[in-house]
């Protein structure tokens, strides 16, 4: 069977498209983001969101085909972000990978987009195999997962209220600044002055692996409220909003590696992107001996590309679906199974993604 698979990421206001094939690697991929559709809106409308994965997925699919110098005929299997996400979303992309593996009578496999993040680092770093522990932190989930083999997966804490990158979106917001929020937040962040504003470092000062950013941003929003409201503060407050999360994740993470006496951190999702908090993981690895590894920023975002390297793998440990078109917009990913270990890791004999 031919090794290259297509992947499909719709779970929510991105459409991704990559093949991957397991012999030679990430052979091309394509992201068309609908942050303009949503921006008037300050936020992601549904409805919206499918309307545009209608209208974009066909297109991307061909582009990236031809880009990769294939024809739908050179498929081995279609992958696609079956949960969690928008159900609408999710249905575009489920709906076209079943109907295009129908068509071409090969298998397909619906992808849970957070191990999509979490297996994002092993595509570019071969020496990346488990056990690790896997910090996931983008707008929708903030999460601790111990990793003792591919599809092995024990949760060790989680945001009980807003997600990372949710609480950096919604502190963006009520500091006046458009949407998303989060990357124009850390850009003015880079200009605000360290310790002008202290902010708590939420649920450190207790045991336990869970986190929680609400109370953070109310401290922000009251300290602009009493505050000059310039630039320069505004920068400010973002700087010590953004050291506050970035030390909590810091602290949370090396509690985690204790925990699960591992040395190997991989973190994923969009705020995987934000340099301070790379920074910051990348000394704290380096003072106490470990290793932490990230995906290059243009796989922290949801993209194709993960969801074809994670399907790949499952097609090649022989899983695949049934026919019919399902999506689980709630999914919890210790539900999956495990792979046979050494299973895309260069021990295989398989090539990652160049």
């Amino acid at each position: 069977m031919n090794p290259a698979v297509l992947g499909i990421e719709t779970s929510c206001d991105e459409t991704g498209v990559a093949v991957y094939d397991l012999a030679s690697g990430l052979r091309a991929h394509a992201l068309y983001s609908q942050v303009a559709l949503h921006a008037q809106y300050g936020g992601v409308v549904p409805e919206l969101a499918s309307r545009d994965h209608v209208r974009k997925l066909l297109p991307l699919i061909r582009q990236t085909l031809a880009e990769a110098g294939m024809s739908v005929r050179d498929l081995g299997g279609v992958a696609y972000t079956a949960g969690p996400g928008l159900i609408g979303a999710l249905l575009v992309g489920a709906g076209v990978g079943r109907a295009l593996a129908w068509a071409l009578d090969v298998p397909a496999i619906g992808v849970h987009h957070m191990e999509g993040h979490l297996l994002a680092p092993l595509m570019e770093d071969a020496d990346l195999k488990p056990p690790f522990v896997a910090l996931l932190v983008s707008g929708g989930h903030s999460q601790l997962i111990g990793v003792r083999a591919i599809g092995d997966y024990q949760l060790l804490g989680e945001s009980l209220d807003d997600a990372a990158g949710e609480a950096f979106d919604k502190t963006a917001k009520l500091m006046g600044l458009p949407y998303p929020g989060g990357p124009h937040l850390a850009r003015i962040a880079e200009r605000g002055t360290p310790g002008a504003y202290k902010f708590s470092r939420p649920m450190t000062d207790r045991p336990g692996l869970d986190l929680s950013f609400s109370g953070l941003k109310t401290q922000v929003l009251l300290a602009w409220q009493k505050s000059d409201r310039s630039e320069q503060t505004r920068a400010d407050i973002a700087r010590g909003f953004e050291d506050a999360v970035v030390d909590t994740l810091a602290i949370k993470c090396a509690r985690a590696l204790d925990a699960a006496g591992m040395d190997t951190l991989i973190v994923a999702g969009g705020v995987g992107a934000n340099l301070r908090l790379r920074a910051k993981l990348q000394e704290q690895a380096a003072r106490g001996g470990g290793k932490v590894s990230f995906p290059r920023l243009a796989f922290c975002t949801d993209n194709g590309a993960m969801i074809a390297y994670a399907g790949a793998l499952r097609l090649a440990a022989g899983l695949h679906d049934a026919a019919a078109v399902e999506v689980r917009p709630r999914w919890d990913m210790a539900s999956l199974p495990a792979l046979p270990a050494g299973l895309g890791t260069r021990d295989s004999g398989l090539a990652t993604a160049r």
